[in-house]
């Protein structure tokens, strides 16, 4: 590991002040995966500023009934809480799916959105990785590729799949991230914070080097309280997602009143299923009208020689998640 400084922020000014004064700082949350890409010599920060000493801890109940989470709050305070097991479950779901318990005790909500690919070509310093090390090609492409992406890779390009199991649900909660930095805050939709890799790769969120997360708001909807996160993976605990799903269904009098879908494991940001969603609303609430919806959202897709699997995983996955909400009560 190469020498860095290390400043200790005390609030959030002062944490955004350091960042934009010294090139090359990162924020240090939890550290669960900036400290192994230090040790691994893929990031290099010059300065760690610590943040983890901000008032940033807190999940408010905002006037309109949705949730504000603090950037600290840990992942597992989150999966726990009452007020996200209750109105945004596969929030809740998707966290516990993810790692093992003693990372998401370290874990924190700002860190999970901003952790990088868990591609093997990308931890493989010896490989050839655009995200990486710009312009030196992807050897994922032709080498094993079975966990890598089939939407929104350009052919010839960076293949690597976002590993967050949290960011795939809050994209189909809608949720909104804020971010501070010295320029004042801004918000930025979840599905607009993490970007397709096209010609650069190594640029993986909308976010500027100096802005901090400081939280992220859940908006008030009665369906998502109607809502299950279901992930398929080679082993039962500790392993990232061949195929996730998230789902919120609204069904009333027999119909898809409305439907949130996102897809895990099949590109380099949380899918929000769109094609699915459309071809949803407003049909019956049938098994044959899931799998019609899911065959839309996949018509877009391209497997990799090794991923082709994944495909028809994510069809069956979708069609499974829907019909159990609707036996569950999606239907009013």
């Amino acid at each position: 590991m190469r020498p860095f400084a290390y400043v200790r922020a005390a609030d959030v000014a002062g944490a955004v002040q350091a960042v934009a004064d010294e090139p090359g700082a990162r924020f240090l949350g939890g550290g669960t995966n900036l400290v192994d890409l230090m040790r691994a010599g893929i990031e290099e920060p010059a300065t760690l500023i610590d943040i983890t000493r901000l008032p940033l801890t807190e999940v408010e109940e905002l006037p309109d009934g949705g949730l504000r989470v603090g950037a600290l709050v840990r992942n597992s305070g989150l999966a726990a809480h009452p007020l996200i097991r209750s109105r945004y479950p596969m929030v809740s779901q998707a966290l516990l799916s993810g790692a093992s318990p003693q990372l998401r005790n370290m874990a924190t909500v700002g860190g999970n959105l901003l952790q990088r690919t868990r591609c093997l070509y990308f931890y493989d310093t010896a490989a050839a990785c655009s995200k990486r090390d710009p312009g030196t090609g992807c050897d994922a492409t032709g080498g094993f590729n079975r966990n890598h992406a089939v939407f929104g890779a350009e052919a010839g390009g960076c293949v690597a799949t976002h590993p967050s199991d949290l960011c795939v649900a809050l994209a189909a909660c809608d949720a909104v991230v804020e971010v501070e930095s010295v320029r004042g805050t801004r918000r930025v939709p979840l599905g607009e914070l993490h970007l397709l890799p096209g010609a650069t790769p190594h640029v993986e969120t909308a976010l500027a080097p100096d802005e901090l997360i400081t939280a992220v708001e859940l908006p008030a909807a009665p369906m998502l309280a109607r809502s299950r996160y279901r992930k398929v993976r080679d082993r039962s605990s500790y392993a990232f997602a061949l195929v996730s799903v998230a789902a919120a269904l609204d069904v009333r009098d027999g119909r898809v009143a409305d439907v949130r879908l996102a897809l895990g494991g099949v590109a380099a940001k949380p899918w929000r299923a769109v094609r699915a969603e459309s071809a949803l609303k407003g049909e019956e609430a049938t098994a044959e009208a899931f799998q019609r919806a899911a065959e839309a959202e996949l018509a877009e897709a391209t497997p990799l020689p090794h991923n082709s699997f994944k495909i028809d995983l994510a069809r069956r996955t979708v069609v499974a998640t829907l019909g159990r909400l609707l036996a569950d009560g999606g239907a009013r």
